[in-house]
Parts: structure tokens; C-alpha cells; sequence
């Protein structure tokens, strides 16, 4: 059986080390853990790993956030891997940082990525896991501050939280959505 994750973000240099790209991060620290490399494929970039006998494929789509749902539905379908092994990763501001949320299904809460995938697969029946950016921006500056670069603060944390972002991935392969979310979805 065959998994997708999803890994949301924007390409280019100039969102590299952004809020906004935390998904394409915690693709990154996978990888890195597996010692695995990323190629250039159409829609994304791609690596192939596998955990408890289970093929995952990883994808940074390269359509842009606000496209996302085009790169999502050809790897679903080139690879074959039913919506329920789609997990999608994506930043949360409505959670303090490194808060992690798993869902099973549910609504794309304002994020374009989530919209345009459910858009695509016109369906909202696949997981996603949010991964809490914080709401440290006054109002109005919601944009400068998810597409700004991280504190050194929050730097010195995302190692860790990289690593417990891969963890609820890896688990959510390993024993299913509803039993990571009683894992991870804690205070």
C-alpha cells in the first residue's frame, strides 16, 4: 500500500525560510532523517521512503501554495494511493507554535493551499496535519507575517518541532489517523 504526504509551501528562494513553508520543512527534516534526496518531477519535488514495510511518497508541490491541489491530484493518481493515505501538511496561525493538529477531514479554515486541493479532489475527506505557526502579527499584517522569515527564538525551537511533525507522520501511516490524533492532538 502506497501513502502521499504533502508537504505545503511556496517555492523560490525568497519564501525559503518562511512561516508559510513550514510543510516543505518538515518534508526536509524526513528526508534528511532517511538520508533521502528530493528530484525534480512534474508538479513537485519527490523522494520515496518507506516505514513499517509501507511506500510513502513525499511531494513539495511546485505549483505555488495557492495551486496546490493540481500537483496533489496527479500523484495521487500516478501513484495509485487512495484519498485516505493522503495527509497533507500545512501551517496553522490559529495554533502557538509547534502545536500540532491532525484531522481526519474538515474545512480548508481560510488556508489557500487546503482550499485549492479540496477544490481539486472536490472533497475535504482527506487528513492534514497543522502545525502551529503562532499569531504574533497585529492586525492587518497576517500576510507580512506568515511569509516573513522566523525569529531567532523560533529558530532555536524547529529543530524539535520538525522532528515531532515528522513523528505524527510517520505514526499516521503506521496506525492510522484517529489513533495519531489521540497521540498528538494534546495541549
Amino acid at each position: 500500500m502506497s501513502y502521499l504526504v504533502v508537504g505545503l509551501g511556496n517555492i523560490g528562494e525568497e519564501y525559503a525560510d518562511t512561516r508559510h513553508n513550514i510543510g516543505f520543512m518538515v518534508l526536509d527534516a524526513w528526508a534528511q532523517a532517511s538520508n533521502i534526496v528530493f528530484r525534480s518531477e512534474r508538479y513537485g519535488a519527490v523522494c520515496e521512503t518507506r516505514f513499517r514495510g509501507q511506500k510513502i511518497i513525499l511531494l513539495k508541490p511546485s505549483t505555488y501554495m495557492n495551486l496546490s491541489g493540481k500537483a496533489v491530484n496527479y500523484w495521487l493518481q500516478k501513484e495509485k494511493v487512495p484519498i485516505e493515505n493522503l495527509l497533507v501538511i500545512v501551517d496553522d496561525i490559529a495554533l502557538p507554535l509547534g502545536t500540532l493538529r491532525m484531522r481526519k477531514q474538515g474545512s480548508d479554515g481560510g488556508h489557500n493551499g487546503l482550499k485549492d486541493i479540496a477544490g481539486t479532489l472536490l472533497t475535504n475527506s482527506y487528513s492534514r496535519l497543522r502545525f502551529g505557526i503562532g499569531d504574533g502579527f497585529s492586525r492587518g499584517s497576517q500576510i507580512n507575517y506568515v511569509l516573513g522569515s522566523w525569529s531567532e527564538e523560533e529558530r532555536k525551537q524547529l529543530p524539535s518541532l520538525l522532528e515531532k511533525a515528522v513523528e505524527a507522520s510517520k505514526s499516521f501511516v503506521a496506525i492510522g489517523a484517529e489513533r495519531t490524533m489521540n497521540i498528538y492532538n494534546t495541549k
